[in-house]
């Protein structure tokens, strides 16, 4: 089980940092396939067709959308462009669709985030300012396995 979750850690970990530089680019999906046995979609600039639509997402624009399958536990990983102070909205809406706030809104770094859950996802929501492109808000939704 730890195997499992190293291989699609390591395939969202390579898919972050080769993907801006060469997003949609089947080839990289390949290299990373290969590499984990995991099955990769690097959405480039769109939510992930699989993505679920029990997790509501921030209205915005996409700056980055993969996903990633090993053994049936699915990874999912949305940026979005977001409004400064975004975190409470974000906040509100994933409690309102059933979501658990399970760790909480801290503010660093001109940025706040917290960990949802529900019976079936756990969302890692991360809002930031980076300074160069504005407020992103960092999605990584993961299965819940029992």
């Amino acid at each position: 089980m730890q195997r499992k979750r190293l291989a699609v850690s390591t395939a969202i970990a390579l898919s972050l940092v080769l993907a801006p530089a060469l997003a949609g680019c089947s080839a990289i999906e390949g290299i990373i396939e290969n590499a984990t046995g995991s099955q990769v979609d690097l959405g480039g600039q769109s939510v992930p067709a699989d993505f679920p639509s029990e997790v509501p997402l921030a209205t915005g624009e996409v700056v980055f959308g993969l996903s990633a399958d090993k053994d049936g536990e699915k990874v999912w990983n949305v940026t979005i462009k977001v409004s400064a102070g975004a975190f409470e909205g974000i906040s509100d809406e994933l409690t309102g669709a059933g979501f658990t706030l399970a760790e909480g809104s801290k503010e660093v770094n001109n940025g706040s985030g917290g960990l949802f859950t529900s019976d079936k996802y756990s969302v890692l929501v991360v809002v930031s300012d980076d300074g160069s492109n504005g407020t992103l808000a960092n999605y990584t939704v993961t299965t819940v396995t029992k």
